[in-house]
């Protein structure tokens, strides 16, 4: 059996609203040392500060230099068992170097070359994909083969095989996102392999996926369709419905009708066609969208989020830090930081030259164990 290091090292030490140090008091500490102990009045100011301090810190990482990096694993590393995916995490710089975007959430690009086929497996961890630019992937789930274009949104509850193909002769990269910190420090996690190589049958590359025949009809939900299983069942939400949403949206504002988050932005979420709740159980996912010139309100959250900049140009502000943000650039909000946008003028697919901001958090998390709290700088 492993040695058990001692966790806390206790010294008396001389401080308002601690006892006085004596000989007796350090042999009571020490006498806590040895029975592994650890005395509350030490330790409150850190267990029970006034407001969150996350061990996550705000960051940016810039999308041409993710693109440019993973390009070059596309030509180094395959992808086969073993390491599944090539995958490329970010890892918090505060966070011990671990491959944890936030605490709760893992954000990472996935590159797949032509031609090529990410393995088959399944975990209890949620996922989802999101497009920021490409296509001609298709991930199969359960057997669906499922496109992947730019603006799509592809969640996949846990649990679910899963492999993808590449049926084009270009690579392509997109954002995955999961709670494996979350699970990884509720120790509640299982994986298991799959097919080696997924079927003729399911190498196919439909325009629309079953579940979205199924699913994929706005306000619409099929009759006789059961559904059981956790997370949502529509598993592609396309770009067209959400740019017509939020487009809408901003229109309608400037014909004098309530309707979007503040003046100027625009947001929508994405949620279960069968009883409206988030996609998925342990992570909520948006889009939101700036006019141009607009600036947001500062936020404060609990829990923490991770952005990519969809489209458009920007400067972000994350507590006491401000970055100039552009197309696919990603960054990390921790709990409790308050966080602002201002769009600008650039570069920018969409008429309205618009900042566009895809957006995934751990609020159904935070809600469930009614932990969320948010607090508006007015």
């Amino acid at each position: 059996m492993a040695a058990i290091d001692t966790p806390v090292q206790l010294k008396a030490v001389a401080a308002p609203g601690q006892p006085d140090v004596t000989p007796e008091l350090e042999q009571l500490y020490q006498g806590f040392e040895r029975e592994l102990l650890v005395p509350l009045w030490t330790e409150i100011g850190d267990l029970m500060p006034a407001h969150p301090r996350s061990r996550a810190v705000p960051h940016l990482w810039k999308w041409d230099n993710l693109v440019r990096l993973a390009d070059e694993a596309g030509h180094l590393v395959p992808v086969g068992r073993g390491g599944e995916r090539r995958a490329i995490a970010l890892a918090n710089p505060s966070l011990g170097g671990r491959p944890f975007a936030t605490p709760t959430l893992w954000a990472a690009i996935q590159y797949l070359m032509p031609g090529e086929d990410a393995p088959e497996h399944r975990h209890t961890q949620h996922a989802f994909r999101f497009v920021v630019e490409g296509s001609g992937v298709w991930t199969v789930v359960g057997g669906d083969a499922v496109p992947m274009n730019r603006g799509d949104f592809l969640p996949q509850a846990g649990w679910n095989w899963h492999a993808h193909h590449n049926a084009s002769d270009r690579p392509m990269a997109w954002i995955d996102g999961l709670d494996i910190p979350l699970q990884y420090v509720t120790e509640a996690q299982f994986f298991e392999f799959g097919r080696d190589e997924i079927s003729d049958a399911e190498r196919i590359t439909p325009r629309y996926s079953r579940s979205e025949r199924i699913w994929g009809h706005p306000g619409l939900r099929p009759v006789g369709v059961a559904h059981t299983t956790p997370g949502s069942p529509l598993l592609a939400y396309k770009w067209e419905h959400t740019n017509r949403a939020l487009a809408d949206q901003l229109e309608l504002e400037k014909q004098g009708y309530a309707g979007t988050v503040e003046p100027g932005h625009a947001a929508v979420r994405y949620s279960n066609p069968h009883d409206g709740s988030d996609v998925l159980p342990t992570i909520r996912a948006e889009f939101h969208r700036v006019a141009r010139g607009a600036e947001t309100t500062p936020v404060c959250e609990t829990g923490s989020s991770v952005y990519q900049v969809f489209d458009g140009s920007g400067t972000v502000t994350v507590g006491e830090v401000s970055w100039s943000v552009t197309r696919g650039d990603l960054f990390v909000v921790p709990s409790w930081q308050a966080f602002s946008v201002r769009s600008e003028a650039g570069s920018s697919d969409s008429d309205s030259g618009a900042l566009d901001l895809f957006r995934f958090c751990d609020a159904p998390v935070f809600e469930a164990l009614q932990l969320n709290r948010t607090q508006i700088d007015k």
